[in-house]
């Protein structure tokens, strides 16, 4: 088959858990035999046009935009004109594909012109990041998603969990949705013994610290605040012998506050965005994972972790629950319960042979049901369900 796929990121250019999410699964379809052309949007000196792994890439340029709905605008204007040229010049395709609702217009719109079926995969939803809609931008978002929705011949999930968001959120039946995990690549994770480990530690912690970590973007929603308000108990219990290392940007400046007012500051490191080649390596020093989420559809950071060889605690919310096992592969925790939370974190540092257990079987647990591969097939199956329905339709 012959699949064009619209993405808003794609490596180098990382916003979020879509870029990882496209640039693993299609590798691993295109090695299936199929054809794959991504269109996605021009970054730094990332070139036009470049086959990645077997994947077309075709970024395309994007006007400026007074603010940011405007450059979304713009954006689709972009892929639509670049995605019609492909699909005349290099057609036929059988499927198109479309990762979320900031390509939505662009990817209905080819739907329409070329009478091509549209699977969309749904990442998240408005109404779930924000525990409802509240103002005028986030109705406008969640109309959006609803159209994609509603437009889509199948919707693909990641989790059982926000199959059941969408089915409420975006009014799709349950029986057009199909739920295929997210992966990871546990071979790129850097052994210790690969690097100068202690001179690499030692720009974060002392020697005797052990070092708990967050990594995603500093949004409320991320839970960050819940780990820092955990901190103390944590820092009491382990005679100060730790180190708290906050990973990514956005909302930073609150956060350092909050560890202001705790008197945690020497306890904390936060460093910004970090290089994936950096983060690979920070996570083979690290000792626990913390990913406190109030909301989250599945958590592609905890299966670093568990590639990485690092114990994670999670929050009870969304798919984490799904992707971790209690007591068998991480911690699950009260959501927004700095209580809860602290006494998963004292469970991994205080007992490392159960932290090694959890490490062993969540790293077999990535084989068994997070393979890239196997997501592939499945994906594929959807794939092939909707090229054979449509062939049995008039448009």
């Amino acid at each position: 088959m012959k699949i064009l796929v619209l993405a808003w990121e794609f490596p180098p250019r990382i916003v979020g858990g879509i870029a990882r999410h496209v640039a693993e699964l299609y590798p691993e379809i295109t090695r299936l035999g199929h054809q794959v052309h991504l269109l996605t949007v021009e970054f730094g000196q990332a070139p036009h046009y470049e086959v990645v792994e077997g994947i077309h890439v075709h970024r395309v340029r994007v006007g400026p935009g007074h603010d940011f709905f405007h450059w979304v605008d713009n954006m689709n204007t972009s892929m639509g004109q670049h995605g019609g040229k492909l699909l005349l010049d290099d057609g036929p395709f059988d499927l198109i594909h479309a990762h979320d609702w900031l390509v939505g217009d662009a990817a209905i719109a080819l739907k329409h012109i070329f009478r091509i079926p549209l699977i969309a995969t749904i990442h998240a939803t408005e109404a779930g990041r924000h525990n409802g809609l509240h103002n005028s931008t986030q109705h406008y978002i969640h109309g959006k998603e609803l159209r994609l929705a509603h437009e889509a011949w199948r919707v693909v999930v990641c989790s059982r969990y926000m199959q059941r968001e969408v089915e409420r959120s975006l009014r799709s039946p349950a029986d057009k949705i199909d739920v295929v995990y997210n992966g990871i690549r546990p071979e790129k994770k850097p052994a210790r013994a690969t690097f100068d480990y202690l001179s690499f530690r030692r720009q974060f912690a002392k020697d005797d610290e052990q070092i708990v970590y967050y990594v995603g973007r500093m949004t409320y929603e991320k839970g960050v605040q819940v780990m820092l308000n955990a901190a103390p108990r944590i820092i009491r219990a382990m005679e100060g012998l730790v180190k708290f290392v906050i990973i990514g940007s956005g909302q930073i400046d609150p956060l350092k506050q909050q560890v202001r007012d705790l008197g945690i500051w020497d306890y904390c490191h936060f460093t910004g965005f970090m290089p994936d080649d950096q983060l690979n390596l920070f996570q083979a020093i690290a000792d626990c994972a913390v990913f406190p989420s109030l909301y989250e559809p599945f958590g592609i950071v905890v299966l670093e972790s568990f590639a990485a060889q690092v114990p994670v605690v999670v929050s009870d919310v969304g798919g984490l629950p799904e992707v971790v096992q209690h007591g068998q592969t991480g911690i699950v925790t009260q959501a927004n319960s700095p209580e809860s939370l602290a006494r998963g974190i004292l469970q991994i540092l205080e007992q490392p042979d159960f932290a090694k257990t959890l490490v062993d079987n969540a790293y077999i647990d990535l084989y068994q049901r997070f393979s890239w591969a196997e997501l592939a097939a499945q994906t594929i199956e959807v794939y092939k369900r909707v090229a054979l329905e449509r062939q049995l339709v008039a448009w």
